[in-house]
């Protein structure tokens, strides 16, 4: 069986079950000529036990029009937010702090994402979740 050729990938993020065919699913998808209504429902059954956290999706589109998507982790912002019960971050980081996250919190996050970082072991993990709290405005205790 011969390969089929790629013809795009697209990365947007979602939140979990609640894809739409609006945008920006809809943009992102529509000029690819696939099926929006099949990926919105293939997307929506993946994550709904995801519900309320944005998930990554990297979708591969084939020149027959067919596609195949992978799910990505949550990003480390939204996961800190959680952790630290906040709507949004600092308006000013490195100025205004917002919250503050436990180092166990920090070891959590860093495990879930784990598979996506460019990261040798999880302490390189831990270091890269504590520089993006850091940037957030959050502070890092215990």
């Amino acid at each position: 069986m011969a390969k089929k050729e790629i013809k795009a990938v697209v990365k947007i993020q979602i939140p979990a079950g609640k894809a739409t065919p609006a945008p920006p699913v809809g943009t992102a998808l529509g000029p690819h000529g696939i099926q929006i209504m099949d990926f919105v429902k293939q997307y929506n059954a993946a994550t709904e036990s995801q519900s309320g956290t944005v998930v990554p999706v990297e979708i591969t589109i084939f020149e027959d029009r067919s596609f195949s998507f992978i799910l990505k982790t949550p990003p480390t912002p939204v996961l800190l937010r959680q952790k630290a019960g906040l709507e949004k971050a600092s308006q000013n980081p490195g100025k205004d702090i917002v919250g503050s996250v436990t180092e166990k919190d920090i070891e959590e996050v860093a495990k879930i994402k784990m598979p996506d970082l460019n990261a040798n072991d999880l302490e390189a993990a831990k270091q890269q979740v504590r520089g993006t709290a850091r940037s957030m405005g959050l502070t890092v205790v215990g």
